[in-house]
């Protein structure tokens, strides 16, 4: 789609791909407030997860599961939110945020008013954050 963003562009620092979809970091302010925020984007244009075959749900589900995993091992968060809301940008996509309790949202979502100020905390390395997902997917770590 000529108007789609996710059509036209990574939708973020490119951490992995494969065939099917690719794993972004989300970059800018929220990414600095969440570190590790990455958004998993199915390559063709769909709208809904139903638009898919079965086998492709499931794999993309498993990408999503192993981006979890891997920021639960990296930036260790108190928890994780996964949503695909669609309604701003509608391509399939996963918001897989990690969270603590004292960032500046908690325990609202992040699209909410900022409670507090974001405290400081470190960014994963893309190429560690590559790696972890790799191993989670059962594949050696190759480049983007």
């Amino acid at each position: 789609m000529r108007d789609c963003q996710l059509c036209q562009s990574a939708g973020g620092a490119l951490i992995w791909q494969d065939e099917c979809c690719r794993v972004v970091r989300v970059e800018g302010a929220e990414g600095a407030s969440f570190p590790g925020y990455c958004r998993v984007v199915w390559h063709e244009h769909v709208g809904e997860l139903t638009d898919l075959a079965a086998a492709a749900r499931a794999h993309l589900m498993q990408v999503v599961w192993a981006v979890e995993t891997a920021l639960r091992q990296l930036v260790a968060p108190d928890k994780i939110n996964l949503a695909a809301l669609g309604n701003m940008v509608p391509h399939l996509h996963w918001h897989v945020i990690p969270r603590w309790r004292d960032d500046s949202h908690f325990p609202a979502s992040i699209w909410s008013a900022p409670a507090r100020p974001a405290p400081p905390r470190p960014l994963p390395a893309d190429a560690d954050l590559r790696g972890a997902i790799a191993a989670q997917l059962g594949q050696k770590e190759i480049d983007p």
